[in-house]
């Protein structure tokens, strides 16, 4: 027996969960822009400037940036996992669901 789940709920969370990191995107790219410049402090000791690169990289490992090895950008673990689980709801799954929700709205004219 299938069990019932509702895809426009997981895809409304999903809108909500996205908004919510697009919140908290601007101030990790502005904590990631001061960690850089952290790095030109001069005679800064090598074991610190290590701990700032990997502060840098793990900021863009959650928000995306470039790919250092490669030059390609991606889109970051955080904005990467919502697009899984958007991928993950069957197509026409939301549509239909919308539909029938529409549907419950409207007045029947035929009984």
């Amino acid at each position: 027996m299938p069990i019932k789940w509702n895809a426009l709920l997981v895809s409304e969370a999903m809108d909500m969960v996205e908004g919510y990191v697009n919140q908290a995107i601007e101030p990790l790219e502005q904590a990631k822009l001061v960690a850089t410049e952290a790095r030109k402090i001069p005679n800064l000791p090598g074991y610190i400037d290590q701990h700032l690169v990997r502060l840098i990289s793990e900021i863009e490992r959650v928000t995306g940036g470039i790919l250092p090895w490669n030059q390609q950008p991606h889109p970051g673990n955080v904005r990467a996992a919502i697009t899984s689980v958007r991928e993950s709801i069957p197509s026409g799954m939301v549509e239909a669901e919308k539909q029938k929700l529409d549907n419950g709205k409207q007045l029947s004219l035929v009984r």
